[in-house]
Formats: C-alpha cells, sequence, structure tokens
C-alpha cells in the first residue's frame, strides 16, 4: 500500500461532468466485498487465501475476453514467483581485553545477520565518530568492527513507537559496512531502546529467490554494556566519546566476537497477467496495475476480529483494473496491447512487481506506460487528481491532456511522490519504464488522515467503510488514460525494439 503524503492546499474541484455510474459502483462493489471477504483470509502469499483470490480474478478476467499474458505456454496467466522469508534465528557477542573475558549482560546486545550464518571472531573494535575521511576508510574499517553512537546517526531521531511504521535502515551502518567494516556495533545511546531495535529486526524479512544472500553483521548494545567495555578498556566514558565527535577513528583496546543466524522459508505465489491484444503488437504495450497481495491474520486474541482483509489496501484496486479492462474490451479496438497485471508480494517490498521486471513477458523498452492503481475507494467523487509519479517520467504532459479532456482538476507540487518508492510502480521506475499512480484518493486530507490512524494494514479496513463513488471515477480515469498510451496516433512513444512471437 502507498503511505501518502498529507497534501495540504487541497481544494475541492467542481463535481465531474460525467454522471455517476450507479451500475458500475455495484461491480465495484461486489469485487471488493468478494476479495476483502474473511473467506479469502486477507490474501497473504502462499496460502489458500492467495488460491481464491487468483481463481476468481481470472474467471473474471476470461469471461470478460481477455487472453493470457504470460506468454509462456507452460505457465499461462498465473507466472510463478518463488520469495524467501528470512526471519533472525539466534544472537551471541562476547567481547575480551587481551586474554581476558568481559563480562557483560547477554540481554544487552543483540546481533542480526542479513544472511543465513555469520560470524567474525576476535576482531578489534574501532570507533568510528561522525566524521570519517572517506578516501582511509577501507585501509581502517577492514577487519574491525566499527563502533559508532546512535546519537551521532540519522536514526537517532526515529525511536519506534507501538503501531509506527519502523524506521529506515541505519545508513550509516550500512556505509560502513560498504566500506570494509567487517560488522558494525551501534550504542543505542539515544532516544531508541534496545527491546525496540531488537522487536523490528526480529520481524521477516523478504527476497525473491535467487537474489544474493547477504552476511552482514550489525549489533546493538545498552549503553551500560558500552560503558562497561569502555571501563574495562580504561578509555573513558560514553560522554568522552561524545564529545570527541570530529576525531579520526581509533582502536579502543577491546576485540569481539559476533555471530547471528537466521532461519529461511520458501513461499511459492504468483502474479497474474491478463493481455488485450491490440491491433499492433509491433508497437508495444501498455501495462495497468494493481497488487493482489495484504496480510492475512494480523492479530490474535481476545481481539474481536484477526483477519487484515485489505479492502481500500489493495481489493479496491483490483475492482478498478478489473472493471478497466472491461470496459476497454467492449469499446473500440485499440493499437497496442494492454495488460493487466495482478502482483503478489507487494506489501513485503514490491517482491511481484521487481519478479515482473527481472522476467517479462515482453521487453520492458516495449512498455509505453505502467498505470498502477492502489488504495483507491478513500473518497467520494468530483475530488481532483493527484499523479503519483510526476516529474519521473515523460507521460506529464500526456496526462496533463487527457485530464483537460475530461475536465478534472489536479493538486498542485509534487508532494505525493515522497512516497513514490511505496508503491509497486517504483520496481519499473527502477528500470527505466515510465510509471505513474492517477487518483482522487489522496486529495482529502482528512478522510486521508481518519484512513491512516484508524485502517491503514488493520482489520479494520473493511468493505463496509469503502468509497465507491471515487473508485468509479478512478475506473474512468484508467479507461481514458489507457486510450490515449493505446493510439499510436495521440502517444508515438519511444521507438519499439522488435518483439518475437511469443508476445504475440
Amino acid at each position: 500500500m502507498l503511505l501518502v503524503v498529507l497534501l495540504s492546499g487541497a481544494r475541492a474541484a467542481p463535481p465531474s461532468v460525467a454522471p455517476r455510474d450507479l451500475a458500475l459502483e455495484a461491480t465495484l462493489r461486489r469485487h471488493v466485498e468478494v476479495l476483502a471477504s474473511d473467506e479469502y483470509a486477507g490474501r497473504e502469499p502462499g496460502t489458500d487465501g492467495e488460491t481464491r483470490t487468483l481463481r476468481y480474478l481470472a474467471r473474471e478476467w476470461f469471461d470478460i475476453g481477455l487472453a493470457s499474458g504470460t506468454n509462456d505456454p507452460g505457465n499461462a496467466w498465473f507466472a510463478p514467483v518463488e520469495l524467501v522469508e528470512r526471519v533472525p534465528q539466534s544472537s551471541r557477542a562476547t567481547f575480551q581485553r587481551g586474554h581476558r573475558r568481559i563480562a557483560t549482560d547477554p540481554d544487552g546486545v543483540f546481533v542480526v545477520t542479513s544472511g543465513l550464518r555469520s560470524l567474525i571472531e576476535d576482531a578489534p573494535l574501532l570507533y568510528v565518530a561522525r566524521d570519517t575521511n572517506p578516501d582511509t576508510a577501507r585501509t581502517e574499517l577492514a577487519g574491525r568492527i566499527a563502533l559508532i553512537l546512535d546519537s551521532q546517526s540519522a536514526n537517532s531521531a526515529k525511536p519506534d513507537k507501538p503501531g509506527a511504521e519502523p524506521a529506515g535502515p541505519d545508513d550509516r551502518a550500512g556505509r560502513l559496512l560498504d566500506a570494509g567494516a567487517a560488522a558494525v556495533i551501534t550504542v543505542l545511546d539515544g532516544p531508541r531502546k534496545l527491546e525496540d531495535v531488537a522487536a523490528r529486526r526480529r520481524r521477516p524479512g523478504y527476497a525473491l529467490a535467487g537474489q544474493k544472500l547477504g552476511g552482514d553483521l550489525q549489533a546493538y548494545v545498552t549503553p551500560q554494556v558500552a560503558e562497561a567495555l569502555l571501563d574495562a578498556a580504561g578509555t573513558g566514558k560514553l560522554d568522552g566519546l561524545r564529545a570527541a565527535s570530529g576525531s579520526p577513528p581509533r582502536l579502543i583496546g577491546i576485540n569481539g566476537t559476533l555471530e547471528a543466524t537466521g532461519r529461511e522459508t520458501r513461499i511459492h505465489t504468483h502474479n497474474l497477467i491478463g493481455k488485450l491484444e491490440g491491433r499492433r503488437h509491433d508497437l508495444g504495450a501498455v501495462v495497468i496495475v494493481a497488487h493482489w497481495d495484504h496480510f492475512g491474520r494480523c492479530a490474535d486474541p481476545p481481539a474481536e476480529h484477526l483477519i487484515c482483509n485489505g479492502a481500500v489496501d489493495n481489493a479496491s484496486g483490483l475492482a478498478v483494473i478489473t472493471e478497466t479492462a472491461r470496459i476497454l474490451s467492449h469499446g473500440r479496438p485499440l493499437d497496442r496491447d494492454i495488460y493487466f497485471l495482478a502482483t503478489t508480494g507487494e506489501e513485503l517490498g514490491l517482491l511481484g512487481a521487481q519478479a515482473f521486471t527481472e522476467n517479462p513477458p515482453l521487453p520492458l523498452d516495449a512498455i509505453m506506460a505502467v498505470l498502477n492503481v492502489d488504495s483507491t475507494g478513500l473518497v467520494g467523487t468530483g475530488l481532483p487528481v493527484s499523479v503519483i509519479g510526476a516529474g519521473m517520467t515523460d507521460l506529464d504532459d500526456s496526462i496533463a491532456v487527457v485530464l483537460k479532456a475530461m475536465r478534472r482538476k489536479t493538486v498542485s507540487g509534487n508532494a505525493a511522490n515522497a512516497f513514490v518508492r511505496r508503491q509497486d510502480g517504483w520496481a519499473f521506475i527502477e528500470h527505466d519504464v515510465p510509471a505513474v499512480m492517477v487518483s482522487s484518493a489522496y486529495s482529502d486530507t482528512a478522510r486521508l488522515e481518519k484512513f491512516m490512524d484508524e485502517r491503514y494494514h488493520r482489520p479494520t479496513d473493511i468493505p463496509a467503510r469503502v468509497e465507491y463513488g471515487g473508485m468509479g471515477e478512478d475506473v474512468a480515469l484508467q479507461v481514458e488514460l489507457a486510450r490515449y498510451f493505446a493510439d499510436v496516433h495521440r502517444f508515438p512513444g519511444p521507438p519499439v525494439p522488435r518483439l518475437d512471437s511469443a508476445t504475440r
């Protein structure tokens, strides 16, 4: 689900000239009520909820008249995606000065690896202050454990709070590992607490199978453990390290042994790909995307409702692209093919979209535009439109032409782009494929705040609280955008590579 910035200054536009299509809204409601029902169990990848979801969508798409878009006779409609779930398993740390082991509180240290097992033995601890000369860092860090203070890192002002989005990775630790440090120990001397960091880092991590396993070692220690180490080394207190924030890296006379292991589970899941064939396969294609996955069971007793149904996020998007396909299939023939893609693993890190871009059914250079639909159903009719991805592709002028013809207003500025990396379109942008998300769902700040506070990634995101008027307008938006980008006269697009017979 796209985490959207609160758009300040957005004002309601006059209602669209088009009357509400109540029959369309009823159909959208039917899709959402099915896909976000308890029977579908929150649409978690690799579960019966996935099977039900993809069977429902494939049946709808087939009945509409779409063909399989995998371009793979061995895997019609369902493109396999294998995910890896990695969970930290064990953590160990010991420290010594010379041959003397230093007693530390085992509950005051947490070690984690990005791989399955990482170990470094008897490595010197090197205190690295805020300012490190990048020209000499690699020589100084090689074979050593970098010791840093959380109060001097970017995450020092980001304590984890219950229910909040987790803080991002420790960029400073990552840079030190990239520069050659054998491991990094962060002293949590700021607002962040060890129990909060450990709880966050113990959450499962996900990747596509085949992606190279890491092996980086990071450890976190309490200020009390750090004081014990410094006292044993006779090198002063934490206050002294803080005061030396501009000093060059220096050894503190302590060696450390760090070890961490993880457990790996494979998840077999699928992208669903359908295709509405155009008249000229050699002219490229348009791709319309919505992720189908959500979190499954996400609460425990005594909570009354245990399932994250994901009505807004993203049964709404699936409903919109399905009805977009229905309207396009009944309209005039299009020049270009239109691919409809329901991705897996978006909530786990845009993984289904990544899998599509790494093994696409057509050359990525042949994709004229990607239209992503994520978490509509937040607002009623008549609001202005936000373009997430504005200014980042060559589609802006064309989108403006379409919106003007539809008499739709847009939210000024590109504030929503602050979260462009949090939606499937980003996986395409990373591969230089133009992708945008065009919707009115993010224009009412009060409704947006209420959704984020009360329903986002919670069991309260249910069909009864979805707004279907705005969804109907989003269908109209996707239809007109798809028609424009599929029209070779209105949108010639860049040259298209020669397509082999499998894509025809």
